[in-house]
């Protein structure tokens, strides 16, 4: 067994071990799409969509950023709090190894959250899965890659665990409402609508909905795709250059 196996198979046990943790990450996001889907079932919005093929893809996309960006961040804040950086720093395995493993969990999770998210909400809220479905695994591949990538950032800046809660719903939060996931773009006033393309989420949901949800052109995804792994390298980069291998540094 390899460096990069053995501690890859010891961040997946260790995640399970947080059945909290665990429980939350797969039942918030169902919760969120219990509420919206029973409130607006039957109904439409612009362009003909079903409320239903709009929502789902947004929470769904919110859901795997969030998990991606908790699970990141509070890891990175827990070895560096707890100076388990720095026995890595003596050790032959490299931080990017390390920090790898930690990224395969969380597409592990983002996947069998795509996977469990989708199946409720066809089975009970009447989602209908348009012909370009399998054009989302490269935005739900992209999507996790930028909010891990994120998740290093807000890890780094972050020194308790209060503190990573706290900067991490921040983000996620508000983005949520202002990036289309929870609330329609068009609704919003111009600024507004502007300001939401600074925004990752926004890039995320658009490709889930217009691959999943059926709106849009194929090439869109794509596009999609390209602008989250440029906000992959952005979070990447500005993580690198704030790194600290331990709170005492």
């Amino acid at each position: 067994m390899n460096a990069y196996t053995a501690v890859t198979r010891a961040s997946y046990l260790a995640y399970l071990r947080d059945r909290t943790s665990v429980i939350f990450t797969f039942a918030f996001p169902l919760a969120f799409l219990a509420v919206f889907g029973t409130i607006f079932q039957g109904q439409s919005v612009d362009g003909g969509l079903s409320y239903i093929n709009y929502i789902a893809p947004g929470v769904l996309s919110w859901g795997i950023g969030n998990a991606a960006l908790f699970g990141v961040a509070f890891t990175l804040m827990h070895w560096r709090r707890d100076d388990l950086l720095r026995l890595i720093w003596r050790t032959p395995t490299p931080l990017p190894t390390v920090l790898g493993a930690r990224y395969a969990v969380a597409l592990a999770t983002a996947l069998i959250q795509a996977v469990l998210f989708t199946a409720v909400a066809m089975a009970v809220f009447g989602l209908r899965l348009s012909g370009s479905w399998p054009l989302a695994l490269p935005v739900l591949l992209t999507g996790t890659t930028a909010f891990a990538a994120l998740g290093l950032v807000v890890g780094t800046l972050a020194s308790t665990p209060e503190a990573v809660a706290a900067i991490a719903n921040c983000l996620m939060v508000p983005m949520a409402f202002l990036s289309g996931a929870f609330y329609p773009i068009d609704l919003m006033p111009g600024w507004l609508q502007g300001f939401s393309r600074a925004l990752p989420l926004r890039y995320f949901d658009e490709g889930v909905t217009d691959t999943v949800g059926g709106r849009g052109s194929a090439l869109l995804p794509f596009l999609d795709s390209a602008a989250l792994l440029g906000f992959t390298l952005l979070f990447a980069l500005f993580a690198a250059r704030t790194f600290r291998w331990s709170n005492r540094d």
